[in-house]
């Protein structure tokens, strides 16, 4: 009896059979992938596709895109003061808050790593300004800077530092730091946590072979520690920032952005235009400017992050 093999059919038989297999290999490639490209076309393509429309179009919260005008809301946001403002103040506050909180939880975390066991221990207790809602933050710190009763009034007006209340709210600089505050108070954990990770994976011979060689403590950091872990800290600030940028709910319980326009956000401004004033695609069109903004801003520690990773490799 004579084998029947594909060779005894011809090479359009094996074409075709190897042809076969390839298109059986993408669609299961394809169905694998398919979860994934539906949740981000559900949750990044149509909000996209969806803000657009609304950025080109006379909208409103009950009537939407009830006409085209063209760009004419980006035209009126970019003349608009006060929206420029509040841009200017949150990029500056983002780009200032976010490298302090950088600076401070770094600090901690080096700390907590040369604790050894017992900063794994103590990691676990700076974990409680992130289990608060950021709501309840914000009303235990307006409790705190109150003028009247405030923890913070009540203990510098028994400790002789100042004679009458500070309304610390109430003065667009100090309202600032107010906020600056809470939010060190709620993220620095968190930075702290994402530190502490990248210290762990820097292995420990590095640094005992540098203490051999008689490198000192600052060298050893300046040296090795630093330059080990700049790529985790550019992603760690980067993470940061865009969190900073985003701004909302301590501006809205602490100050409601005042006193006047003092510190009013980017993200206030628009949550204001919208739900306040209804002219949701002026909104739209300002969320746009906004991110076009923040996609800028953040362009250079992207840069810095890919350097340092190129370096490591």
């Amino acid at each position: 009896m004579t084998a029947f093999t594909l060779d005894a059919l011809g090479p359009d038989a094996s074409r075709h059979t190897a042809r076969r297999d390839v298109l059986w290999v993408r669609f299961g490639r394809a169905l694998w992938i398919a979860p994934v490209v539906f949740a981000l076309a559900v949750t990044t393509l149509y909000p996209t596709v969806f803000l657009l429309g609304l950025a080109f179009s006379k909208s409103t919260l009950g009537k939407p895109f009830r006409g085209f005008v063209g760009v004419k809301h980006f035209a009126t946001a970019l003349q608009d003061p006060i929206f420029l403002s509040a841009i200017g103040r949150s990029v500056a506050y983002a780009l200032s808050t976010s490298l302090l909180q950088l600076a401070l939880g770094f600090l901690i975390a080096l700390l907590f790593a040369s604790l050894l066991k017992g900063g794994r221990f103590l990691m676990s207790l700076v974990l409680l300004p992130l289990m608060t809602p950021p709501v309840m933050v914000g009303i235990a710190w307006k409790l705190i800077f109150a003028p009247a009763g405030g923890l913070l009034n009540g203990t510098l007006i028994n400790y002789g530092v100042i004679s009458q209340p500070i309304s610390f709210l109430g003065h667009p600089l100090l309202a600032w730091l107010a906020i600056a505050v809470a939010d060190l108070w709620q993220w620095t954990p968190f930075i702290v946590i994402l530190c502490f990770a990248a210290l762990s994976t820097i292995p420990e011979g590095v640094h005992e072979a540098a203490l051999v060689d008689g490198a000192n403590a600052w060298q050893r950091f300046w040296h090795i520690t630093l330059p080990l872990v700049a790529a985790p800290l550019s992603s760690i600030y980067l993470l940061k920032l865009i969190l900073s940028f985003k701004l909302f709910d301590l501006v809205y319980i602490l100050t409601f952005g005042g006193p006047g326009f003092a510190t009013t956000s980017a993200g206030f401004s628009i949550y204001r235009r919208a739900i306040e004033q209804f002219d949701v695609g002026r909104a739209a069109a300002e969320t746009i400017i906004y991110a076009l903004v923040i996609g800028l801003a953040t362009l250079p520690v992207v840069r810095m992050h890919q350097r340092f990773e190129r370096r490591e490799i």
